[in-house]
């Protein structure tokens, strides 16, 4: 065998984190359902807020799939971002793109505009904003890509190059897009963040976040703000993501698959104002996601062309999409933004980056694809009978 061979992604996926078996040679690692250790053994553990085999597993496995030198685990998506923004300083600027997650819209806002940090939004999908960088000199420059919920696709590789020219760390909520579709770290960026909740997991059954990195003085951060911070997860979480991302390749081949098959077809329908989704030709940055992404993931959103109650009406017409937060799980589901993800972010910011009340952002599972199809065709039937117009759509 030659050792020298390059891994595969999925052959990494399974056999990395496979450690800590002892004596009894093990298949799956165990789970280390401890609190503290015997001080001075030989792994280095004393207390698992600082650090636990579970965690120690999934870090080596997160950050081989990164592409990584050090990956650091959280107790979610949220601890993740609290564990980097934290380790900025009060007078810092972050120049962030515009629409961003909730959360960390109201983490922003909310919490550490409170302790002097200054945020300023721009839509970074656009070059000619990239001078904002150049002008500012920020921190830290704070990407998505694609963004939640619009889905907008960013230039990674050239915001970093102008990144990197003022000296400004970079970092990529890498989430919606996952580390089979996209490695932030090799396009140049500083960070690569993700909610493990979503699809490196991809069962909704635990919690978790992960940043990867090639900078030790940022992994330094990282760890530190881990234990100081009490940020870590549990180390089950830890075991059922180390074991959910084993097979992250083949559900995402599947996810994008049936997302690109339903937005294509959604995108005839009567009362669809808009479908958006990365690997559609109708999408405003089509070419750079063909060139940066390995597909367009499991996410689309559509704009009906109704009011937000009509929408959540729509919602609960659904069978198999599930009326709920979060994305990335097996089973598919559907979120209204406005009222739901983005709900902390005032009205007219979200009016300002185009999200509107008929937005659905759907997120689209590993079901039988007609099932899906017929499951949206008969809740857009009903939608439009209710409106005293044609109950089924041609």
């Amino acid at each position: 065998m030659n050792h020298d061979h390059p891994l595969g992604f999925s052959t990494r996926a399974v056999h990395k984190g496979r450690g800590f078996s002892g004596s009894t040679g093990a298949v799956m690692p165990p789970l280390f359902l401890t609190s503290t250790f015997e001080h001075g053994n030989p792994d280095g553990f004393d207390y698992t807020r600082s650090g636990n085999p579970n965690f120690r597993m999934l870090e080596q496995s997160a950050a081989s799939l990164e592409g990584a030198r050090f990956a650091t685990c959280f107790a979610s998506g949220v601890s993740a971002i609290t564990a980097v923004v934290s380790s900025l300083k009060s007078g810092d600027c972050v120049l962030a793109e515009e629409n961003v997650y909730g959360c960390t819209y109201r983490l922003f806002e909310k919490v550490f505009a409170k302790f002097g940090l200054q945020v300023l939004y721009a839509d970074l999908s656009r070059p000619e904003n990239w001078d904002q960088v150049r002008c500012l000199r920020p921190a830290l420059l704070w990407l998505e890509s694609p963004t939640n919920p619009l889905l907008k696709i960013l230039d990674l590789a050239g915001l970093s190059k102008t990144a990197a020219r003022a000296g400004t760390a970079v970092l990529v909520d890498n989430t919606f897009a996952s580390p089979w579709l996209q490695r932030p770290l090799e396009l140049g960026a500083t960070l690569s963040l993700s909610s493990t909740t979503k699809y490196v997991n991809g069962h909704s059954d635990c919690l978790g976040g992960i940043v990867a990195t090639n900078d030790k003085a940022w992994q330094d951060r990282m760890i530190f703000a881990q234990k100081a911070l009490g940020l870590q997860p549990s180390p089950f979480d830890a075991w059922l993501t180390t074991r959910g991302q084993r097979t992250l390749a083949l559900r995402m081949e599947r996810h994008c698959a049936n997302a690109l098959a339903l937005a294509r077809w959604l995108e005839s329908r009567k009362g669809v104002r808009m479908v958006r989704y990365p690997f559609l030709p109708s999408h405003p940055q089509y070419r750079l996601a063909r060139r940066q992404m390995k597909a367009g993931s499991g996410i689309f959103i559509a704009e009906l062309d109704s009011s937000a109650s009509a929408a959540l009406a729509f919602c609960r017409r659904l069978r198999f999409f599930t009326l709920a937060e979060s994305l990335g799980g097996v089973e598919s589901l559907i979120c209204h933004p406005a009222t739901m993800t983005h709900a902390s972010v005032p009205p007219e910011v979200r009016r300002k980056v185009g999200i509107s009340d008929g937005l659905l952002r759907f997120s689209v599972g590993i079901e039988d694809l007609p099932d899906l199809q017929q499951d949206i065709d008969q809740a857009l039937g009903r939608t439009r009978g209710r409106k005293g117009t044609a109950r089924n759509f041609e």
